[in-house]
């Protein structure tokens, strides 16, 4: 596939300039994407941020580097753009467990994060059903949190926010005064330079926002996509067939706003239970 091609242009370029700044919108235009889309599909397919994917790489050279009896930390910081020792030793120490003078120690313990690429598995499984609809702009009301998308965290995090939400009562709240038994959980707000991204537990109105935090949801084509089976396991396997199948597979990319997932009333726990995936897409 084309775009997966253009994925692996990108990790080449990476792998050549680790030791030089490596900036998004030149990744993005490798990709022939906008940086978000680039982004989104980069994290939902590897599992990493692209900047925890260079972070992890780069400190795989450097403890190499570091083998070398000649070799000064301050050095092998700088080469690997750590403005200092200090932060370099920092981000060492949490991927290796050791700090960077210590390499050279007998029996030091390092971890080697290999160079990825990027393909399309034709495992002859079942077909992804979705629709297109064109909406115009919507409220939301509801409750929002700050997501971390390092090491998955969203997986686990977002969940728990849910739980939370359940457990106090918050999201029959949030039904009641939106006049809505439908629950969404929006996916916006990406942070481009960091690791994380708003989420907000809330349901569709034309009410007032309230003590409730307030979206607007604007105009957009959606790509709709129908997850089956008990909640998250479900929806998250969606979402990754979505950036890892659907995306490269057809002419559309992301549309850069807000994506959600819509819950009709009902047990999420059942293997039948049903609700939507909602994405924004535009043509390439």
């Amino acid at each position: 596939m084309e775009i997966l091609q253009r994925m692996n242009d990108c990790m080449e370029y990476i792998e050549g300039n680790l030791q030089e700044k490596i900036e998004l919108d030149q990744l993005a235009l490798i990709s022939l994407s906008s940086k978000f889309h680039f982004q989104r599909m980069f994290h939902m397919v590897t599992g990493f941020t692209v900047a925890d994917y260079i972070r992890r790489r780069r400190l795989t050279l450097a403890a190499q580097d570091l083998m070398n009896a000649d070799t000064k930390v301050i050095d092998v910081a700088l080469r690997y753009q750590y403005e200092t020792p200090e932060s370099f030793s920092k981000a060492f120490r949490k991927v290796h467990g050791v700090s960077p003078s210590a390499v050279r120690e007998s029996g030091a313990s390092l971890k080697a994060f290999p160079r990825m690429s990027f393909q399309i598995q034709l495992k002859g499984e079942k077909e992804m059903e979705y629709k297109v609809v064109e909406r115009e702009s919507f409220k939301v009301i509801g409750k929002g949190t700050k997501i971390r998308t390092s090491n998955e965290e969203n997986n686990k995090e977002i969940p728990m926010f849910w739980n939370e939400v359940t457990a106090s009562g918050e999201g029959h709240e949030i039904c009641r005064y939106a006049g809505n038994e439908e629950l969404m959980g929006v996916c916006m707000a990406f942070d481009h330079g960091g690791d994380t991204f708003s989420y907000l537990i809330g349901a569709e109105t034309t009410e007032e926002s309230g003590k409730f935090d307030s979206i607007v949801i604007p105009a957009s084509t959606w790509a709709v996509f129908t997850s089956v089976g008990p909640m998250p396991h479900a929806i998250q396997e969606v979402w990754q067939r979505i950036y890892s199948e659907w995306f490269p597979s057809t002419g559309y990319e992301h549309g850069g706003g807000p994506e959600f997932e819509l819950y009709p009333p009902g047990n999420v726990n059942e293997e039948d239970y049903r609700c939507e995936v909602w994405i924004p897409i535009k043509k390439k």
